[in-house]
């Protein structure tokens, strides 16, 4: 019966990458690639060196309390921040906060996800400019920031290399995973860099942007000649899943109660999980797989995702709260504020 499964969903794949993609492909060759109903403010907006272009997303026109403090945060550094959304329009008081903290509101049509919407941005702003020194691509997939973002922007060396991430993926094709994406000069100055983003186009298909678009930057550049380097590397975090760790785990299984107990079932089960992907060289998601050794390695955010889906069934994942109020001696409270408006049958 799993066989059966395995060969139903591989052909359900091969029809969604013979048929549907192309068609809706196409579609987004034929559409414009210019899909933004409003600019605040109108005219030239005036930018700093250091620009981020901060994507969101809601629905309903909102803005989460969260969002708006990790935006202060990277403005606090010096760098100006544009906010470009897909929800079409804004609710009047998020536009109002907006305003106070970016220099630069952009409002657009929910077409082409998060890489339609930072395409649409580059090319209205005019980005790279002259004395464009570094632009930060991220977006709201994220909870946090959890530690203060200092230090962890201070690490972004573009003498070591040309592009950052915060993780880096196996998954598919080696990438850095683009909810948070730093371009230094040289890559904003590449032909690599430029060519990749007049090719993005507003394509209807989550599963072909990330195949092309988030996986495809990373090797566009790599290919182009530019330096791509993770601040959290792959190699780094699975050194932190280590045999030590899954001793202490086998440890408290001794007795009859810990054996019992469900939660230390779980967390052995994930860490042996982790153990038997690298001994077979499969290639784990950091952010969700590894999200325990993130956290624990300073890493100021939880995916989005994970929390409130869980798609990839992580079963320690139970444990986040206890991490960030414990362990790392922050709050957990306003992850927990936007999870009930979130969760949808399951507990946080």
């Amino acid at each position: 019966m799993r066989g059966f499964r395995l060969r139903f969903r591989k052909f359900l794949s091969w029809c969604k990458w013979t048929f549907l993609i192309p068609v809706q492909r196409l579609l987004g060759m034929l559409r414009s690639q210019r899909q933004i109903v409003s600019v605040w403010p109108e005219g030239n907006v005036v930018l700093a060196p250091k620009v981020v272009l901060f994507m969101h997303y809601d629905g309903r026109g909102r803005v989460r309390r969260q969002l708006l403090d990790y935006m202060r945060a990277l403005a606090a550094t010096g760098r100006c921040v544009v906010f470009v959304s897909n929800a079409r329009r804004l609710r009047p008081e998020a536009a109002a906060a907006l305003q106070e903290i970016c220099a630069a509101v952009i409002v657009r049509r929910n077409i082409g996800y998060d890489f339609g919407a930072w395409a649409d941005a580059i090319a209205h702003l005019g980005l790279p400019r002259a004395e464009t020194e570094e632009v930060i691509l991220a977006n709201d997939s994220v909870f946090g920031p959890l530690r203060p973002l200092g230090d962890m922007l201070d690490r972004l060396d573009y003498t070591k290399a040309d592009v950052w991430g915060l993780t880096e993926s196996w998954q598919t094709l080696y990438h850095l995973q683009s909810f948070f994406l730093a371009f230094g000069p040289a890559a904003l100055r590449s032909e690599a860099f430029a060519r990749f983003w007049r090719g993005v186009r507003p394509v209807p298909s989550k599963s072909f942007i990330i195949k092309t678009y988030e996986i495809g930057v990373t090797q566009a550049l790599v290919k182009g000649g530019l330096r791509c380097l993770a601040l959290w590397t792959y190699e780094d975090l699975i050194k932190r899943a280590d045999q030590a760790e899954l001793q202490k785990l086998l440890a408290k299984g001794d007795n009859d109660i810990n054996s019992l107990d469900p939660m230390q079932v779980v967390r052995r089960r994930h860490m042996l999980r982790i153990r038997e992907a690298v001994a077979q060289r499969t290639a784990l998601n950091p952010t969700s797989d590894l999200w325990r050794q993130l956290l624990l390695s300073g890493f100021p955010f939880i995916k989005r995702e994970l929390l409130r889906l869980n798609p990839t069934r992580v079963e320690d994942v139970v444990d986040w709260v206890e991490i960030v109020r414990e362990t790392l001696a922050a709050d957990p409270d306003p992850i927990l504020v936007d999870l009930r408006t979130m969760l949808k049958g399951g507990a946080p």
